[in-house]
């Protein structure tokens, strides 16, 4: 199987020693997105749901620099710093998702990188 390091410009740079996104065989892997800002590196929105927003942007960009798009989702999950904030990222994610329901894993965590406080990552299908 081949795989192909998979990076764009209109998703935030990676801030460790991982790739964005890596497509293997028929697979696109995502690596989880927080919200900043690709141009500026910078965290955007204070609330979970405007973070949510910018980490959706964020994986669209990876997803169609992969070949793919979010209707080719076919499981993400969903890391929270306060499970208090479910309802308001799962409105956010379903409006973005629309009808195509990908299998998908919620969890609280202590913590996300740069104080985050949602991190999205995702498998597509190409």
């Amino acid at each position: 199987m081949t795989m192909e390091i998979v990076h764009t410009d209109r998703a935030p740079a990676a801030i460790g020693p991982y790739s964005q996104a890596v497509k293997a065989g028929n697979l696109l892997f995502c690596s989880g997105q927080i919200p900043l800002d690709p141009k500026t590196m910078e965290m955007v929105g204070s609330t979970a749901a405007e973070q949510a927003e910018q980490v959706m942007q964020n994986l669209a960009s990876l997803l169609a620099a992969g070949g793919a798009g979010l209707p080719n989702v076919v499981r993400t999950t969903i890391f929270l710093a306060s499970m208090a904030d479910f309802a308001a990222v799962n409105e956010v994610y379903a409006r973005h998702f629309g009808e195509h329901k990908p299998a998908r894993a919620c969890v609280a965590v202590k913590e996300l990188p740069k104080g985050a406080l949602v991190e999205i990552d995702c498998i597509a299908a190409l």
